[in-house]
């Protein structure tokens, strides 16, 4: 029998929910990509800051930039949120994104990195981040033809996961959720040959602590381990939000695990490096980043 606050959860907070989001996706969908992207970044400029979750984003920011003065903590938190707005807003028109022609809404910097990643015949890994709007990394993979699988988090509500699934139809096939079933599914992957992309910005109760802006951070373990065991290369690779809705995304040359013989060694020495790359990622553009996860204990 389920208990009442589930039934609750389930019959009437979560169809509300999907409510809001059809009619969030609806308003923003029939706009032109660069209006749409405005407003939603300018409605989320003003209310965000005033959301009880930012007090998590100005407690980050102030172990991530000690000292930091409150005008300049206050101005990253507002150019966070006016990201994130933009990010929703832009979610509808994702896949008529153009990466050639003239002017392209997107471009690609380090192109030869991700063509021999695509052509190597190996398994691989995305190094990548809540930076920027993080939906062009799986999608840039679809359009060079990299087979790939993105490793991410299912929404609680299962209607609104069918909704954001359906906003990624060009890539959905792409996307792994997390847990027991997605490690199978890419482990089957990588022996495929695919190319893994993850995020190894989150927090990972069950990963280990290791340093994140001079603060040790739990953080996940499958992409130095098994980038360790199958001796693959891991591209670093991340979204820089340029002007309005206009991105680049910068491809790094591939990283690779030192072969010590001590593969749990070797492991958190790749992790350690891929954690200093994602901090010089957020030193250099804060405001891009996702500063809502709880990335540090206590």
């Amino acid at each position: 029998m389920l208990r009442p606050r589930t039934l609750i959860e389930k019959y009437i907070r979560h169809p509300l929910e999907a409510l809001a989001a059809t009619v969030v996706w609806g308003v923003f969908r029939i706009l032109p990509v660069n209006l749409a992207s405005a407003l939603g970044g300018g409605f989320a400029r003003v209310v965000g800051p005033r959301i009880k979750i930012s007090d998590r984003a100005r407690k980050n920011i102030e172990r991530a930039f000690p000292g930091i003065e409150d005008e300049d903590a206050e101005e990253i938190i507002a150019d966070m949120w006016e990201n994130l707005g933009r990010t929703v807003a832009e979610f509808p028109h994702i896949s008529k994104f153009g990466y050639d022609g003239a002017n392209p809404r997107v471009k690609v910097d380090g192109l030869e990195h991700l063509i021999d990643f695509r052509d190597d015949g190996k398994p691989g890994f995305y190094l990548s981040a809540h930076l920027a709007n993080w939906e062009l990394a799986p999608l840039t993979a679809h359009v060079h033809d990299v087979p790939s699988a993105f490793v991410y988090r299912e929404a609680n509500n299962r209607l609104v996961e069918n909704f954001y699934m359906s906003g990624r139809k060009l890539y959905r096939d792409m996307m792994i959720p997390k847990g027991r079933e997605g490690a199978r599914s890419m482990l089957k992957a990588l022996k495929d040959g695919k190319h893994i992309g993850i995020m190894l910005d989150q927090k990972m109760n069950d990963g280990i602590p290791v340093p994140f802006f001079g603060i040790d951070a739990m953080t996940a373990t499958a992409l130095g381990d098994l980038a360790t065991s199958l001796k693959c290369p891991v591209i670093p690779a991340r979204v820089i939000r340029e002007n309005g809705a206009r991105f680049r995304v910068e491809v790094s040359k591939p990283l690779y695990a030192e072969d010590t013989g001590d593969k749990a060694r070797d492991s958190k020495e790749l992790t350690e490096r891929c954690n200093k790359i994602i901090e010089g990622w957020v030193r250099e553009k804060p405001g891009q980043w996702l500063w809502l996860h709880n990335r540090w204990p206590g």
